[in-house]
């Protein structure tokens, strides 16, 4: 946009609006935002930024404009074509992504030509109108997306259905008795739609398989598995294939590797573990200095590139840590067998071997393959107790990497890495999956120790490739990249906690950011606001993603970092070993574009993961909260939205909702910028890291929905759960539209 020349400060707001209402309609159909336009109109002043804001807000509220992401504004669609891909919920607030742009237009059930969740379709965008939400109607699907929906059977004589489990379909699936495949009622399956006829109720579709009965724990973890498209089951031809390759640690293969066998070496891992893919040695050299190795093991020796046992991993990605098993990237022959490095077996291993002073500096290392041998398997709590005590077996050998570890970690921090420790919920579950008690995951000195080394192995990778050499182009290579924080969420972050005594830098080098961020997360700890401040730091940030540009790690403060150290769970540490092999024989570059897809691929397939991990905790908490129906406990809100707050469960970290219709002492308004419910006449304001107590009122195990009532001073609800549905969905209708009216509101102010 370019910059008026004239004096705005000296003209009437008529005028200035009509230069804003100039600047907007240059655009077209671009996006464009409110520092964009105060610039195009040589808005300078406060008074004269705050005209173009209150402006701004006008045009939104009367519909002229659409706020398609905070501080984010597009002109409105009218009349037009356009496609996109199409969002479906349960609740019927259905949309559509339009293609090139961030908004999402509502469409009404009747106008959906019964789109599933994800297919492309064109639509045709209705004129505008004032006061009311955009309005789009699919005139055709042009690329069906595949749907396969899991939830329970119920067969009847002459036909089924499935009552989905999804929040993406509100209607059961009709299911031809022909084509059950063996389902009966009560059974867990998964089916596939086939075809959804103009004027039918219910899609129609086939049973692609039955994962056991509903509420039985396998079944359940197959379903979460399921739901997000992940594998559950491993093929034959797979298992055949590992089953058939040895250790092949031969005379004339350790001859070429460094033998590292002499070397004291030893494992620190969850009591849990059978996969141990990386091991430390350390001895003392004739200088005086250390010699630490990092070991990882040798996955791409045994597993060679496009071999059947490759493709399967390269689909997956991902090992799939849910709450209760892993779901191994590889066959266990090789993750938990060969590849892993257990105590006294030689292991074929790609390893990071460093010379560092006793002030941990690195004064030289070492990338290559070698053979090693682990004299101990220690558990992180084995670790930490020779930690804390000084004795134990290798206590010399564990106490100096500790020290070292310790001031790696001191270094990292002071060069702006963000210090981010929050407690991990673990279940102990009996022989049925059922969960019985909860108990925390904290990270200690052991679990440091070795994040430590392990992140140092990381970065020197990434540097010795990704710094390029004697001037030559940089070769193709996998980074683990992660973004700056979003611009708003931390200027958000800052204005809040400034309301309570905190100063936050929003601006300067990320390594004075990160430095001002972790200075405030250790001055809340132990206080009120803790929770608060912490949660938005940590939504503050973007997402760690695999990919071919380099941008560096925010977080870690990283100028080069990769993923290295985990190649029996993660394909990305595979195709760096493959890369460094390459390389380091003087090998030309790979096809940037190749690794690039495979870089998205990852990264996606690991945000799966992820989900169904958390899907997995989900369930387990819900299952483990219905147990104990109209207990109260004491939590913390820890997130604040217009269908109600949710409440995070001090004892036993447990999260649940607390519905805005269920709120029945007032109308609550929502306040987006403040993460806060507001009541129109009490002024009752419910904030994000708020205390309250709660009472557990219901627990829907199939849907992993946790219900809770808020309770007064005096231990009575405060909520009236509502069990009818008309006067649900009339409230939840209401509130969005009085929550439109307050954010208008609040941009005038």
């Amino acid at each position: 946009m370019a910059k008026k020349t004239s004096t705005t400060a000296k003209k009437p707001a008529r005028q200035l609006f009509s230069l804003i209402d100039e600047c907007i309609n240059a655009q077209g159909n671009k996006p464009f935002n409110y520092k964009q336009v105060a610039h195009a109109v040589g808005a300078e002043s406060p008074q004269m930024l705050k005209a173009v804001a209150m402006r701004l807000a006008e045009l939104e509220y009367d519909g002229n404009i659409i706020e398609v992401a905070p501080g984010k504004y597009k002109a409105p669609s009218r009349g037009t074509v356009a496609t996109g891909v199409f969002t479906r919920r349960s609740n019927g607030k259905n949309g559509v992504l339009i293609d090139g742009d961030e908004e999402t237009i509502f469409v009404a059930e009747r106008n959906s030509m019964h789109a599933l969740n994800g297919d492309r379709v064109k639509v045709l965008v209705a004129a505008h109108r004032k006061g009311m939400e955009p309005e789009c109607k699919v005139v055709e699907i042009i690329e069906p997306n595949e749907q396969t929906f899991i939830g329970t059977l119920k067969v009847e004589r002459q036909y089924a259905t499935l009552s989905t489990d999804s929040k993406f379909l509100a209607t059961d699936i009709f299911i031809p008795t022909k084509k059950l495949h063996g389902g009966k009622s009560g059974d867990k399956a998964v089916v596939r739609i086939t075809d959804w006829p103009d004027d039918a109720k219910n899609p129609r579709g086939e049973v692609l398989d039955i994962l056991g009965q509903t509420g039985e724990n396998n079944a359940e973890m197959h379903a979460i598995l399921a739901e997000f498209g992940l594998p559950y089951v491993y093929p034959a031809a797979v298992e055949e294939a590992a089953g058939k390759i040895g250790a092949g640690i031969t005379p004339e293969e350790i001859a070429r590797r460094r033998d590292m066998r002499s070397s004291t070496t030893f494992t620190i891992d969850p009591r849990d573990a059978k996969d141990f893919d990386d091991a430390l040695s350390i001895s003392r050299l004739p200088n005086g200095n250390y010699e630490v190795g990092v070991h990882i093991a040798d996955v791409t020796h045994y597993v060679t590139p496009d071999s059947i046992i490759d493709k399967e991993a390269q689909k997956r990605a991902t090992s799939v840590y849910l709450v209760d098993r892993v779901v191994p990237m590889l066959p266990e022959h090789l993750s938990n067998g060969i590849c892993s490095l257990r105590p006294n077996e030689e292991k074929l291993t790609f390893s990071c071997v460093f010379e560092m002073d006793e002030n941990a500096k690195v004064v030289n290392h070492q990338i290559c393959r070698t053979v090693t041998l682990s004299d101990r398997r220690f558990t992180y709590e084995e670790a930490q107790e020779i930690i804390e005590t000084g004795k134990g077996d290798f206590c010399n050998e564990i106490l100096t990497l500790d020290k070292l570890a310790k001031i790696l970690r001191k270094q990292r921090y002071e060069n702006g890495s963000v210090d981010f420790d929050r407690e991990e919920v673990r279940f102990d579950i009996d022989k049925n999956g059922h969960p019985v008690s909860v108990f925390f995951k904290e990270s200690k000195d052991a679990n440091k120790l070795i994040e430590e080394f392990m992140l140092l192995a990381n970065r020197t990778v990434a540097a010795e490739i990704g710094i390029p050499k004697q001037r030559k182009k940089p070769k193709a290579f996998v980074f683990r990249i992660h973004d700056a924080p979003d611009t708003t969420r931390l200027q958000d972050l800052a204005t809040i906690a400034r309301t309570f005594g905190y100063k936050l830098k929003t601006n300067g080098t990320p390594r004075e950011i990160n430095r001002s961020i972790n200075k405030m997360l250790q001055d809340v700890k132990g206080k009120g606001e803790e929770n608060l401040l912490s949660v938005l730091a940590i939504r503050s940030m973007a997402k760690a993603i695999y990919s071919t540009d380099n941008i560096g790690h925010y977080g870690l403060g990283f100028e080069y970092y990769t993923h290295f150290t985990s190649p029996i769970r993660r394909y990305p540490d595979m195709m760096v070993h493959r890369l460094l092999e390459r390389y380091l024989s003087g090998g030309r570059s790979v096809v940037h574009d190749k690794l690039e897809e495979q870089c998205k691929h990852s990264s996606a397939m690991e945000q799966l993961a992820a989900n169904a991990e958390r899907s997995s905790i989900k369930y387990k908490q819900v299952e483990y909260m219905a147990d104990r129906l109209g207990e109260t406990y004491d939590g913390i809100i820890s997130g604040v939205t217009e269908w109600g707050l949710y409440v995070e469960l001090n004892e036993n970290k447990c999260e649940g909702l607390v519905p805005i219709r269920d709120l029945a002492d007032d109308y609550y308004d929502f306040d987006e910028r403040n993460y806060s419910l507001v009541g129109r006449h009490t002024k009752t304001r419910y904030r994000l890291g708020d205390e309250v107590r709660i009472q557990v009122a219901r627990a829907n195990i199939e849907r992993r929905m946790l219900d809770f009532a808020l309770l007064d001073d005096k231990g009575r609800p405060m909520s009236q759960p509502d069990k009818e549905p008309g006067a649900k969905e009339a409230l939840r209708t209401s509130q969005s539209k009085r929550n439109k009216r307050q954010r208008y509101k609040n941009r005038k102010r």
